[in-house]
Protein backbone atom coordinates (compact mmCIF):
# COMPACT_ATOMS: atom_id res chain seq x y z
CA UNK A 1 0.00 0.00 0.00
CA UNK A 2 1.44 3.37 -1.04
CA UNK A 3 2.17 6.15 1.47
CA UNK A 4 -0.47 8.46 -0.04
CA UNK A 5 -3.13 5.79 0.35
CA UNK A 6 -2.10 5.22 3.97
CA UNK A 7 -2.40 8.96 4.69
CA UNK A 8 -5.78 8.97 2.94
CA UNK A 9 -7.03 6.17 5.16
CA UNK A 10 -5.86 7.98 8.31
CA UNK A 11 -7.85 10.99 7.13
CA UNK A 12 -10.82 8.66 6.59
CA UNK A 13 -10.60 7.62 10.26
CA UNK A 14 -10.65 11.30 11.26
CA UNK A 15 -13.64 11.80 8.95
CA UNK A 16 -15.55 8.96 10.61
CA UNK A 17 -15.14 10.31 14.14
CA UNK A 18 -15.74 13.99 13.40
CA UNK A 19 -18.79 13.26 11.23
CA UNK A 20 -20.50 11.46 14.12
CA UNK A 21 -19.95 14.39 16.49
CA UNK A 22 -21.07 16.81 13.79
CA UNK A 23 -24.27 14.84 13.23
CA UNK A 24 -25.12 14.70 16.92
CA UNK A 25 -24.46 18.40 17.49
CA UNK A 26 -26.62 19.25 14.46
CA UNK A 27 -29.38 17.03 15.79
CA UNK A 28 -29.29 18.80 19.15
CA UNK A 29 -29.74 22.14 17.40
CA UNK A 30 -32.22 21.02 14.72
CA UNK A 31 -34.79 19.69 17.19
CA UNK A 32 -34.81 23.07 18.94
CA UNK A 33 -35.41 25.01 15.71
CA UNK A 34 -38.69 25.58 13.83
CA UNK A 35 -39.61 22.85 11.33
CA UNK A 36 -37.70 22.96 8.05
CA UNK A 37 -39.90 24.24 5.21
CA UNK A 38 -38.62 23.13 1.79
CA UNK A 39 -40.66 25.91 0.19
CA UNK A 40 -38.49 28.45 2.05
CA UNK A 41 -35.02 26.86 1.96
CA UNK A 42 -33.03 30.05 2.62
CA UNK A 43 -35.22 31.09 5.55
CA UNK A 44 -35.14 27.58 7.03
CA UNK A 45 -31.35 27.47 6.74
CA UNK A 46 -30.95 30.84 8.43
CA UNK A 47 -33.28 29.80 11.26
CA UNK A 48 -31.27 26.61 11.78
CA UNK A 49 -28.07 28.61 12.05
CA UNK A 50 -29.71 30.65 14.79
CA UNK A 51 -29.07 27.64 17.04
CA UNK A 52 -25.60 27.56 18.57
CA UNK A 53 -25.63 23.76 18.71
CA UNK A 54 -26.51 23.49 15.02
CA UNK A 55 -23.82 25.99 14.08
CA UNK A 56 -21.28 24.04 16.13
CA UNK A 57 -22.37 20.87 14.34
CA UNK A 58 -21.90 22.52 10.97
CA UNK A 59 -18.43 23.72 11.97
CA UNK A 60 -17.43 20.19 13.00
CA UNK A 61 -19.05 18.78 9.84
CA UNK A 62 -17.05 21.23 7.70
CA UNK A 63 -13.85 19.96 9.28
CA UNK A 64 -15.02 16.41 8.61
CA UNK A 65 -15.80 17.35 4.99
CA UNK A 66 -12.26 18.69 4.52
CA UNK A 67 -10.79 15.45 5.92
CA UNK A 68 -13.08 13.50 3.60
CA UNK A 69 -12.20 15.47 0.47
CA UNK A 70 -8.49 15.05 1.21
CA UNK A 71 -8.93 11.32 1.84
CA UNK A 72 -10.78 10.86 -1.45
CA UNK A 73 -7.98 12.64 -3.34
CA UNK A 74 -5.34 10.30 -1.88
CA UNK A 75 -6.97 6.87 -1.69
CA UNK A 76 -9.47 4.72 -3.62
CA UNK A 77 -13.07 5.70 -2.90
CA UNK A 78 -14.01 2.13 -1.92
CA UNK A 79 -11.28 1.93 0.74
CA UNK A 80 -12.00 5.41 2.10
CA UNK A 81 -15.71 4.72 2.45
CA UNK A 82 -15.11 1.28 3.98
CA UNK A 83 -12.97 2.86 6.71
CA UNK A 84 -15.57 5.58 7.32
CA UNK A 85 -18.30 2.95 7.41
CA UNK A 86 -16.39 0.91 9.96
CA UNK A 87 -16.29 4.00 12.16
CA UNK A 88 -20.09 3.99 12.17
CA UNK A 89 -19.93 1.46 15.01
CA UNK A 90 -18.86 4.36 17.26
CA UNK A 91 -22.20 6.12 16.69
CA UNK A 92 -24.10 4.21 19.37
CA UNK A 93 -21.25 4.52 21.87
CA UNK A 94 -20.89 8.29 21.40
CA UNK A 95 -24.66 8.89 21.31
CA UNK A 96 -25.15 6.86 24.48
CA UNK A 97 -22.15 7.95 26.53
CA UNK A 98 -21.39 11.48 25.35
CA UNK A 99 -24.84 12.79 24.37
CA UNK A 100 -27.11 10.87 26.75
CA UNK A 101 -29.38 9.26 24.14
CA UNK A 102 -31.35 6.20 25.20
CA UNK A 103 -30.01 3.77 22.59
CA UNK A 104 -32.13 0.64 22.25
CA UNK A 105 -30.72 -2.88 21.90
CA UNK A 106 -32.14 -2.99 18.36
CA UNK A 107 -30.16 0.13 17.45
CA UNK A 108 -26.94 -1.21 18.99
CA UNK A 109 -27.25 -4.44 16.99
CA UNK A 110 -28.30 -2.88 13.67
CA UNK A 111 -25.60 -0.20 13.70
CA UNK A 112 -22.95 -2.79 14.57
CA UNK A 113 -24.11 -5.07 11.75
CA UNK A 114 -24.14 -2.21 9.25
CA UNK A 115 -20.63 -1.11 10.24
CA UNK A 116 -19.35 -4.70 10.08
CA UNK A 117 -20.88 -5.27 6.66
CA UNK A 118 -19.48 -2.07 5.18
CA UNK A 119 -16.06 -2.54 6.73
CA UNK A 120 -15.95 -6.14 5.49
CA UNK A 121 -16.08 -4.83 1.95
CA UNK A 122 -12.50 -3.64 2.41
CA UNK A 123 -11.40 -7.27 2.64
CA UNK A 124 -12.66 -7.89 -0.91
CA UNK A 125 -10.83 -4.95 -2.50
CA UNK A 126 -7.88 -6.87 -3.85
CA UNK A 127 -5.17 -4.61 -5.24
CA UNK A 128 -7.03 -1.38 -4.48
CA UNK A 129 -4.33 0.10 -2.26
CA UNK A 130 -1.68 0.88 -4.82
CA UNK A 131 -3.04 4.25 -6.02
CA UNK A 132 -5.90 6.71 -5.70
CA UNK A 133 -7.88 5.13 -8.59
CA UNK A 134 -9.35 8.40 -9.85
CA UNK A 135 -9.65 7.62 -13.58
CA UNK A 136 -13.18 7.74 -14.95
CA UNK A 137 -15.25 8.37 -18.05
CA UNK A 138 -17.15 11.71 -17.88
CA UNK A 139 -20.32 10.13 -19.26
CA UNK A 140 -20.19 7.34 -16.67
CA UNK A 141 -19.82 9.63 -13.66
CA UNK A 142 -22.46 12.02 -15.01
CA UNK A 143 -24.96 9.18 -15.41
CA UNK A 144 -24.15 7.65 -12.01
CA UNK A 145 -24.37 10.94 -10.10
CA UNK A 146 -27.58 11.91 -11.92
CA UNK A 147 -29.26 8.58 -11.12
CA UNK A 148 -28.28 8.67 -7.43
CA UNK A 149 -29.33 12.31 -7.03
CA UNK A 150 -32.67 11.60 -8.75
CA UNK A 151 -33.22 8.68 -6.36
CA UNK A 152 -32.48 11.03 -3.45
CA UNK A 153 -35.12 13.52 -4.58
CA UNK A 154 -37.62 10.70 -5.18
CA UNK A 155 -37.14 9.30 -1.67
CA UNK A 156 -37.55 12.79 -0.21
CA UNK A 157 -40.85 13.23 -2.05
CA UNK A 158 -41.98 9.78 -0.87
CA UNK A 159 -41.11 10.58 2.76
CA UNK A 160 -43.66 13.34 3.30
CA UNK A 161 -46.44 12.29 5.64
CA UNK A 162 -45.12 8.74 6.02
CA UNK A 163 -44.30 6.72 9.12
CA UNK A 164 -40.53 6.76 9.61
CA UNK A 165 -40.42 10.02 7.63
CA UNK A 166 -37.26 10.94 9.53
CA UNK A 167 -35.49 7.78 8.41
CA UNK A 168 -36.68 8.22 4.81
CA UNK A 169 -35.46 11.82 4.73
CA UNK A 170 -32.20 10.52 6.19
CA UNK A 171 -31.90 8.03 3.33
CA UNK A 172 -32.61 10.87 0.90
CA UNK A 173 -29.84 12.99 2.42
CA UNK A 174 -27.50 9.99 2.25
CA UNK A 175 -28.19 9.53 -1.46
CA UNK A 176 -27.61 13.23 -2.17
CA UNK A 177 -24.40 13.27 -0.15
CA UNK A 178 -23.29 10.00 -1.74
CA UNK A 179 -23.69 11.58 -5.18
CA UNK A 180 -21.75 14.58 -3.86
CA UNK A 181 -18.94 12.35 -2.57
CA UNK A 182 -18.63 10.64 -5.96
CA UNK A 183 -18.42 14.11 -7.54
CA UNK A 184 -15.70 15.11 -5.05
CA UNK A 185 -13.68 12.07 -6.08
CA UNK A 186 -14.12 12.99 -9.72
CA UNK A 187 -13.20 16.64 -9.18
CA UNK A 188 -10.05 15.60 -7.28
CA UNK A 189 -8.66 14.28 -10.58
CA UNK A 190 -8.07 17.95 -11.53
CA UNK A 191 -5.81 18.63 -8.52
CA UNK A 192 -2.69 18.14 -10.61
CA UNK A 193 -3.72 21.15 -12.69
CA UNK A 194 -4.07 23.44 -9.67
CA UNK A 195 -6.83 24.70 -7.40
CA UNK A 196 -8.38 26.86 -10.13
CA UNK A 197 -8.88 23.79 -12.32
CA UNK A 198 -10.77 22.12 -9.48
CA UNK A 199 -13.00 25.15 -8.88
CA UNK A 200 -13.99 25.49 -12.55
CA UNK A 201 -14.64 21.76 -12.87
CA UNK A 202 -18.39 21.19 -13.49
CA UNK A 203 -18.32 18.57 -10.76
CA UNK A 204 -17.43 21.28 -8.20
CA UNK A 205 -20.78 23.00 -8.78
CA UNK A 206 -22.49 19.62 -8.44
CA UNK A 207 -20.74 19.06 -5.11
CA UNK A 208 -21.89 22.46 -3.82
CA UNK A 209 -25.51 22.04 -4.91
CA UNK A 210 -25.94 18.47 -3.63
CA UNK A 211 -24.15 19.23 -0.36
CA UNK A 212 -26.38 22.21 0.46
CA UNK A 213 -29.61 20.47 -0.52
CA UNK A 214 -28.56 17.38 1.42
CA UNK A 215 -27.85 19.55 4.45
CA UNK A 216 -31.41 20.87 4.54
CA UNK A 217 -32.93 17.42 3.94
CA UNK A 218 -30.73 16.01 6.71
CA UNK A 219 -31.90 18.73 9.13
CA UNK A 220 -35.49 17.76 8.35
CA UNK A 221 -34.70 14.11 9.04
CA UNK A 222 -33.11 14.96 12.39
CA UNK A 223 -36.19 16.96 13.37
CA UNK A 224 -38.60 14.13 12.56
CA UNK A 225 -36.78 10.95 13.57
CA UNK A 226 -34.80 9.50 16.45
CA UNK A 227 -31.13 10.45 16.25
CA UNK A 228 -29.40 7.05 16.08
CA UNK A 229 -31.53 5.37 13.38
CA UNK A 230 -31.67 8.54 11.26
CA UNK A 231 -27.91 9.11 11.41
CA UNK A 232 -27.21 5.42 10.83
CA UNK A 233 -29.43 5.19 7.76
CA UNK A 234 -28.02 8.44 6.34
CA UNK A 235 -24.45 7.15 6.77
CA UNK A 236 -25.19 3.65 5.47
CA UNK A 237 -26.92 5.02 2.37
CA UNK A 238 -24.12 7.47 1.56
CA UNK A 239 -21.42 4.85 2.12
CA UNK A 240 -23.17 2.19 0.05
CA UNK A 241 -23.53 4.59 -2.88
CA UNK A 242 -19.90 5.67 -2.76
CA UNK A 243 -18.47 2.18 -2.25
CA UNK A 244 -20.47 0.96 -5.25
CA UNK A 245 -19.03 3.83 -7.30
CA UNK A 246 -15.53 2.41 -6.80
CA UNK A 247 -15.78 -0.42 -9.34
CA UNK A 248 -18.63 1.10 -11.37
CA UNK A 249 -17.19 4.58 -11.96
CA UNK A 250 -13.52 4.65 -10.96
CA UNK A 251 -12.27 1.19 -11.89
CA UNK A 252 -11.53 -0.11 -8.40
CA UNK A 253 -10.71 -3.82 -8.82
CA UNK A 254 -13.41 -6.39 -8.16
CA UNK A 255 -12.60 -9.77 -6.56
CA UNK A 256 -10.97 -12.03 -9.10
CA UNK A 257 -12.68 -15.24 -7.97
CA UNK A 258 -16.23 -16.38 -7.32
CA UNK A 259 -15.69 -16.70 -3.57
CA UNK A 260 -14.54 -13.08 -3.27
CA UNK A 261 -17.46 -11.84 -5.36
CA UNK A 262 -19.94 -13.81 -3.23
CA UNK A 263 -18.34 -12.38 -0.07
CA UNK A 264 -18.81 -8.85 -1.39
CA UNK A 265 -22.43 -9.47 -2.32
CA UNK A 266 -23.11 -10.96 1.12
CA UNK A 267 -21.50 -7.90 2.74
CA UNK A 268 -23.84 -5.62 0.78
CA UNK A 269 -26.80 -7.80 1.77
CA UNK A 270 -25.77 -7.49 5.42
CA UNK A 271 -25.60 -3.71 5.10
CA UNK A 272 -29.04 -3.45 3.50
CA UNK A 273 -30.55 -5.81 6.07
CA UNK A 274 -29.02 -3.84 8.94
CA UNK A 275 -30.32 -0.57 7.52
CA UNK A 276 -33.82 -2.07 7.29
CA UNK A 277 -33.53 -3.27 10.89
CA UNK A 278 -32.48 0.11 12.30
CA UNK A 279 -35.84 1.93 12.56
CA UNK A 280 -38.33 0.38 14.96
CA UNK A 281 -41.42 -1.30 13.48
CA UNK A 282 -44.25 1.07 12.57
CA UNK A 283 -46.52 -0.32 15.31
CA UNK A 284 -43.86 0.39 17.92
CA UNK A 285 -43.56 3.97 16.68
CA UNK A 286 -47.34 4.41 16.87
CA UNK A 287 -47.43 3.15 20.47
CA UNK A 288 -44.55 5.44 21.41
CA UNK A 289 -46.35 8.45 19.93
CA UNK A 290 -49.54 7.54 21.81
CA UNK A 291 -47.65 7.36 25.09
CA UNK A 292 -45.79 10.68 24.66
CA UNK A 293 -47.12 13.35 27.04
CA UNK A 294 -48.77 16.38 25.48
CA UNK A 295 -46.62 19.51 26.06
CA UNK A 296 -48.08 22.18 28.30
CA UNK A 297 -50.32 24.43 26.28
CA UNK A 298 -50.47 21.93 23.40
CA UNK A 299 -53.73 20.87 21.79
Amino acid sequence: MSLSVQVGLLLAVATALTSIFGFLYKQRGAVRAPAVDFRRPVHSSLVLFGSGWYTLGIAVAMGSWCFHAAALSLAPISLVQSVIAGGLVMLTVIADRAFGFDVTRREWISVALAAAGLAFLAATLNGAGDSAHSDFEPATIALYVSMIAAAGFAVSALARGRHHAGVLFGASAGLLWGASDVSIKGASDSLGDGVVAVLVNPLALTVLALSLIGLLVSAKSLQLGHAVPVIAVTSVTANTVTIAAGPIVFGDPMPGDSLGLIARLLAFALVIGAAALTPAPVRAVELEEELEPVPAGGG
